[in-house]
């Protein structure tokens, strides 16, 4: 059947995925509480001290140094930001301008934060540009927000993976006129990574060419993914667009989604999944291990 934004394509797969366990974090850079923390700010654009009488606290990471060039190195700044916003007493704003791409390198931001958090990406965010820029025991994954209760991550901004170079690695599986050919085993990060968290909600982002997994859910509760676009090129290989793992509750709906390997694919351990409105191809469509629960 045709849709609206192209071929409508749900394909559902019987598959045991195998978990894999959250490594990597002695590369990792892992946020902790600046001290001292810049000032939050009143609005969006603007440096002032707190207005205590505001319900929500706005941080923006070029308020914290971030440059936003592309090129700098604005991991430091997006740590300072999150740690200043996560500890604070009201809900928080953490804000990625327009204009401007920040690279960031291979994070963890952890909780759990004071109160809820958002996360407003409204220009680019991208990591570094290829496996040989990222360290050897980092390679699993690159946003990784852990046991983080209450965030929401949207915005009309752009994350891109920069995944070019890890699917022209030798060990990867290339598609060709004659279909896949068998390869051995490589590392490649996951894009955006939730472990052990709950109430999170991703929305309205536009997403591309992840190295591998572009979002993945670990040992989450109450997600809600809605009215996002994934894409990468159909020959990238295992960027699976959404993936979820020993994870409950789970909304996932009015999605675009064209990779080079399933739309969304469930792991072990999932029930409570409900997915609706997906516009799904050329990628293989859904992939769900026999022993869950789908509604």
């Amino acid at each position: 059947m045709l849709g609206t934004l192209g071929l409508f394509m749900i394909l559902v797969h019987l598959v045991l995925v195998q978990s894999r366990d959250f490594e990597g974090y002695q590369a990792l850079q892992i946020s902790f509480s600046p001290s001292p923390s810049p000032e939050p700010t009143a609005f969006p654009c603007e440096r002032s001290k707190p207005n205590e009488s505001a319900s929500v606290m706005y941080y923006n990471v070029k308020s914290f140094g971030a440059i936003g060039d592309g090129v700098s190195d604005d991991t430091q700044a997006f740590k300072m930001a999150w740690d200043a916003a996560c500890q604070a007493r009201k809900s928080s704003l953490l804000i990625v301008p327009r204009g401007s791409s920040f690279m960031i390198q291979s994070t963890i931001f952890t909780g759990p934060c004071r109160n809820t958090i958002t996360l407003q990406i409204d220009g680019t965010i991208m990591p570094p540009d290829g496996p040989d820029l990222w360290p050897m025991s980092s390679k699993r994954q690159w946003l990784v927000f852990y046991r983080i209760s209450g965030m929401s991550v949207q915005g009309g901004g752009l994350i891109d993976g920069r995944g070019e170079k890890w699917w022209k690695l030798p060990c990867k599986p290339h598609r060709g006129v004659k279909g896949t050919t068998i390869a051995g085993p490589c590392d490649s990060p996951a894009m955006m990574r939730f472990f052990m968290s709950s109430n999170i909600t991703v929305r309205g982002l536009r997403v591309r060419n992840s190295p591998q997994f572009h979002f993945r859910f670990d040992g989450c509760q109450k997600v809600h993914i809605d009215s996002i676009s994934i894409n990468s090129p159909r020959s990238s290989p295992n960027t699976d667009g959404i993936h979820i793992e020993n994870t409950n509750s789970v909304k996932i709906q009015n999605l675009v989604i064209s990779t080079g390997d399933d739309c969304v694919s469930i792991g072990a351990g999932c029930y409570n999944v409900d997915i609706r409105n997906i516009t799904c191809g050329p990628s293989h469509g859904i992939r769900y291990n026999s022993s869950i629960n789908i509604t």
